[in-house]
C-alpha cells in the first residue's frame, strides 16, 4: 500500500511525506533496492512520459551502473524538473528514454558511487587443533571470523566467518589442505558490503576491482568521463 510505504519512509528514514507519496517505481524489476521519485512541480505533459522515464530507470538499475555496468543498489533518483516539447511527436519513447537514462547515469557518476561486493557466511565444523589453519586461510582471503564456540558434548568447534565471494574460489580445497581434511565448510550468501577506496580511482582496492570487471566484460579499462553523458547536437 503506497500510503503505508510513505508513512514508513517518513517515520523511519526522514523522507518528506509528499515525495514519499510520489514514488514512481522501484527497480530493477519493480521490486529492487532503488527508487525513482517525482519531485517536480507543475510540469506539463509529465504523465505522458512517465512510463518512458520509468522504463529507462528499470534498464539503468538492471545493468547500467557507471562503474562497470553492474546493477545498482541503494540509489534514489529525484526527478526535479523536466522540459518537454509542446509537440507530442517529440515526446515519444525514442526522444525521452535515451536522455532520461543518460541524466540518471550522470547523476550517479557525480554522486561518488561506491562498489559493493557479496559476502558468504561460512560455517565450519572442525576439531580444536586445526583452528589455527582456519584463521590462516581466512586471513589470506580477506575473511573475517565472527564467532567461535565449542559444540557441547563433542570435541568439535563451530567457526562462523564472512568471506568475500571473489575470494571463495578454491577456498574449500585450501581449507582442507591447511587442516589435513578435518575442516568441513558450508557457505551461504549473507550480505553486501562496500569495498574500500574510491571506485573511480584505479589505484584503490575498489578501483582495481572495477578495472578487472570492465576488462572481463570487454569494456575499456578506464571509466568514461562525465562528458559521455552529455547531449551531443
Amino acid at each position: 500500500d503506497s500510503k503505508t510505504v510513505a508513512k514508513n519512509l517518513r517515520d523511519e528514514y526522514d523522507w518528506d511525506l509528499e515525495e514519499a507519496r510520489k514514488i514512481w517505481a522501484f527497480g530493477p524489476e519493480g521490486t529492487g533496492p532503488n527508487c525513482l521519485v517525482d519531485a517536480t512541480k507543475a510540469v506539463q505533459y509529465l504523465n505522458e512520459v512517465k512510463d518512458h522515464i520509468s522504463t529507462s530507470f528499470q534498464q539503468l538499475t538492471m545493468d547500467g551502473g557507471v562503474l562497470c555496468e553492474e546493477p545498482l543498489r541503494g540509489v534514489r533518483f529525484n526527478l526535479s524538473d523536466v522540459t518537454l516539447h509542446a509537440d507530442a511527436v517529440h515526446r515519444g519513447a525514442g526522444q525521452v528514454m535515451p536522455p532520461a537514462k543518460r541524466s540518471m547515469q550522470a547523476a550517479v557518476y557525480t554522486a561518488e558511487p561506491i562498489l559493493y561486493e557479496p559476502l558468504y557466511l561460512v560455517d565450519i565444523q572442525c576439531p580444536e587443533d586445526v583452528l589455527g589453519g582456519i584463521y590462516s586461510v581466512m586471513n589470506k582471503r580477506r575473511g573475517q571470523v565472527i564467532d567461535q564456540e565449542n559444540r557441547p558434548g563433542t570435541p568439535l568447534y563451530q567457526v562462523k566467518a564472512y568471506l568475500p565471494v571473489a575470494e571463495s574460489f578454491g577456498f574449500t580445497a585450501a581449507l582442507r589442505s591447511e587442516t589435513g581434511g578435518q575442516a568441513f565448510p558450508q557457505m551461504l550468501f549473507d550480505h553486501w558490503e562496500a569495498v574500500g577506496g574510491d571506485a573511480l580511482d584505479a589505484n584503490s582496492k575498489a578501483g582495481s576491482y572495477v578495472v578487472k570487471t570492465r576488462e572481463r566484460k570487454g569494456l575499456s579499462a578506464q571509466i568514461p568521463g562525465l562528458d559521455r553523458y552529455m547531449d551531443k547536437l
